[in-house]
């Protein structure tokens, strides 16, 4: 009975990563520039502070226990929850950085970036909208 119990719990938490669905990275959809996998990651990590056409860049996550914000920051990023607040806590203490803004929902970064022309924001792919562009 205890392995069944476990093998289900095991089960459901595949079903609940597998629903997440891919990341989309998103821009606003006048912004024509390159944007490659690095400049995302530097974008994020507050290393590149324009796009490579020279227009400054804003970036905007989802708060923290989104499980996109996850999926993007280990595939993306390369760095877990407990990394990527290490990595800000140095640069904020610093005073060399400061993290992107955080909104709470993929509707009000899809919002934010189609208002913005200068905003990166990343989604579950699965609310994807003309209002906004695919990268990556």
């Amino acid at each position: 009975m205890k392995l069944l119990k476990t093998s289900i719990v095991v089960y459901l938490s595949i079903l609940s990563f597998s629903s997440l669905g891919d990341v989309a990275v998103i821009v606003n959809p006048n912004n024509t520039s390159e944007i490659s996998e690095n400049d995302i990651s530097r974008i994020f990590l507050g290393k590149n502070k324009s796009y490579a056409n020279g227009n400054s860049v804003e970036p905007v996550n989802t708060k923290y226990g989104n499980g996109v914000r996850k999926e993007f920051e280990d595939k993306l990023i390369g760095k877990n929850k407990s990394q990527m607040k290490a990595y800000w806590s140095k640069l904020i203490f610093t005073g060399k950085g400061k993290p992107p803004k955080e909104l709470s929902s993929d509707d009000e970064i899809i919002a934010f970036v189609a208002a913005n022309p200068n905003a990166i924001g990343y989604i579950s792919s699965e609310k994807v909208n003309d209002s906004v562009k695919v990268v990556k």
